[in-house]
């Protein structure tokens, strides 16, 4: 009869830990991670010169520290969790003439791109964005971008570009509205670009304990200084 008792009392564990360990994860451990970063006016200062010239990438600074990646929303354990992944590893340069932006390309070593666990992040260089054949993705301005209307006081302004983003190799015309802020010397600017997955070819992960959202955005904050 003892050991009925156990076998019972045992099997009656199993079920709780199934039935309630997916919502005591989603409400005690589970959390969402920070926000993609943005552009910040945290000692910024008025611009000095003009904006036309050539401009290059820097790793940046204090808030304003140059930064790209990804966010989506995922069910991982039963619980709804918002991910952010995010690499230093970026590249680029933009040619502005006659206050416009005429060119401008930046370049994210993907294989770099990590969130808070390195389970998620294999899964991601691997299976998901194959890095080894996709090292980089980048985003290509099209077309002329109006710059005259920054503020040069120190805070931020907005515009619109039309550009290409290539994910795995795969690329599509996107819109994006960009946050500019001109501080001193420097040109800091931010985005989130909304994208369908599988229009890149990336297939989000359906693993059992993990499912993706099929939607997102390609986040970038990036630092320039003239080159």
């Amino acid at each position: 009869m003892k050991k009925l008792w156990w076998l019972v009392g045992a099997v009656v564990i199993v079920v709780i830990a199934v039935l309630v360990g997916p919502w005591f994860y989603g409400q005690f451990i589970a959390e969402d991670d920070a926000p993609a970063a943005s552009v910040s006016t945290e000692g910024a200062e008025a611009a000095t010169g003009v904006v036309d010239g050539e401009w290059t990438v820097t790793p940046g600074q204090g808030s304003n520290q140059t930064a790209a990646g990804y966010t989506v929303h995922e069910i991982l354990n039963g619980a709804s969790v918002t991910v952010v992944g995010s690499t230093g590893d970026v590249t680029g340069n933009a040619t502005v003439e006659g206050e416009k932006l005429t060119a401008g390309e930046v370049t994210v070593q993907v294989a770099t791109i990590a969130t808070d666990q390195s389970r998620r992040d294999n899964q991601f260089r691997g299976n998901v964005m194959d890095t080894g054949t996709f090292p980089t993705a980048t985003f290509t301005v099209d077309s002329p971008v109006d710059l005259s209307g920054l503020p040069a006081d120190g805070s931020v302004g907005t515009v619109t570009a039309q550009g290409t983003l290539t994910l795995k190799g795969q690329s599509r015309p996107v819109t994006v509205d960009i946050d500019v802020l001109r501080s001193g010397d420097d040109l800091i600017a931010s985005g989130s670009i909304p994208v369908t997955w599988t229009d890149f070819g990336v297939t989000p992960p359906s693993l059992g304990f993990v499912t993706v959202d099929g939607n997102g955005t390609v986040d970038f904050l990036v630092s320039f200084a003239r080159s």
